[in-house]
């Protein structure tokens, strides 16, 4: 009486973690550091802003967004990357980013593609709502590896043409998740350039696009106006959960081709839920506002440091790009998350729980994810305890 589609898989990451560890008594004081979830302050004026006008929800709100606010997000990104869009055509809101990431399979992903069932490409480790995504709408998900070796981004490219001519659709993180890599402009021509000539869409999840260290990550959009490349090409998706620290404001946005927006607009008319209308005008100050972005950035970079001064000596160690994550090589990830809880009360994640098995192999088998979220000092207890129990 239930579907199959779903039955093979896995334990999502965070029920597998507690199977695995919470049997087991901590080595030492919890420190958790397994969730992106930010813990960096807020913006302070953003409960003033959402007591303004409480009000408003007794009211139904706008399913595609408030006009202004979709004014406010494409101005922000005329800001960010340079590319003039008609936001009123080309935005919509998303109640967390991860709504659109998954309905852009609902959306846009074709029934076939060249007379055979659609491909849906996405990195490996990856975020698995990109997985679910493509099962539920009975496309295949091919998973490339995204591995030290090709500086921990698929390459798309490499595919065969029996499988590019099925793909409908190539998720791609950046930057990544959990690796912290950052696509470069040549990386994004190149896969722009692929998908034009194989006719797909790239679904760009940039959620971590703010926090980096040098300069800013470069844009899928923006690269794909520099190329000309058909306005249907490229969707992007943002969030205010890791750029404003704001995770359970629930306020992002997709931005695409027209036509690809009517479509989203089409399904979430009849299945979404949108953002409460006070948190819609809430999220209009936060994308108008940049200096606490900067500011959250200059705290990241302080952790990125630290991070470095404390795995100076591990030779294997590489420091992310961009992003929150530490992505550490081990021997076996889940018995060094296993034996860092044990032995220190560190809480990180297994890779092998953010990737598949292909052909019998699992490229994030051999690495723990941990987040750089809690408070500095608290992190650096962390991490020397995570280097001390598992580099000693």
């Amino acid at each position: 009486m239930f579907p199959e589609r779903f039955s093979n898989l896995p334990a999502y990451a965070f029920p597998r973690l507690r199977e695995l560890l919470d049997a087991h008594a901590p080595g030492g004081p919890v420190v958790h550091m397994t969730i992106g979830e930010p813990k960096h302050a807020i913006p302070d004026w953003i409960g003033r802003v959402i007591a303004e006008n409480v009000a408003d929800f007794g009211r139904y709100p706008p399913n595609d967004g408030l006009p202004e606010l979709l004014d406010t997000i494409g101005g922000w990104i005329g800001r960010r990357y340079g590319v003039q869009i008609d936001a009123q055509r080309q935005v919509m809101t998303l109640n967390g980013s991860r709504e659109g990431l998954y309905n852009a399979c609902m959306a846009l992903v074709p029934e076939r593609k060249g007379g055979s069932k659609p491909v849906v490409l996405m990195p490996n480790p990856f975020y698995q709502v990109y997985m679910i995504g493509a099962i539920s709408v009975g496309a295949e998900p091919v998973f490339v590896p995204a591995t030290r070796d090709g500086g921990y981004l698929p390459d798309y490219t490499s595919l065969p043409p029996e499988v590019l001519n099925r793909t409908a659709a190539a998720y791609i993180c950046s930057p990544a998740n959990p690796q912290g890599a950052v696509a470069s402009r040549d990386y994004w021509r190149a896969l722009i350039g692929l998908a034009e000539q194989y006719d797909f869409q790239i679904l760009a999840d940039e959620c971590y696009s703010e926090i980096y260290r040098g300069d800013a990550p470069v844009g899928a959009i923006e690269v794909a106006a520099e190329m000309g490349a058909d306005p249907e090409r490229v969707v992007i998706f943002h969030s205010l959960s890791k750029r404003s620290n704001l995770p359970g404001l629930r306020s992002g946005f997709m931005a695409g081709g027209p036509q690809s927006i009517a479509r989203a607009r089409q399904l979430r008319a009849y299945s979404g839920t949108p953002i409460p209308l006070p948190l819609q005008i809430a999220s209009q100050t936060v994308w108008a506002d940049e200096a606490h972005v900067i500011e959250n950035r200059r705290l990241y970079g302080e952790k990125y440091l630290a991070a470095d001064a404390i795995f100076s000596g591990v030779n294997s160690y590489a420091g992310p790009e961009a992003g929150f994550f530490l992505w550490l090589p081990v021997e076996d990830g889940e018995a060094a998350a296993l034996k860092l809880w044990q032995q220190t009360g560190v809480r990180v994640l297994p890779g092998a729980y953010l990737s598949r098995d292909v052909n019998g192999d699992n490229p994030g088998k051999g690495y723990i994810r941990v987040a750089m979220v809690a408070p500095i000092n608290e992190m650096q207890a962390g991490l020397t305890a995570l280097r001390d129990c598992i580099y000693g």
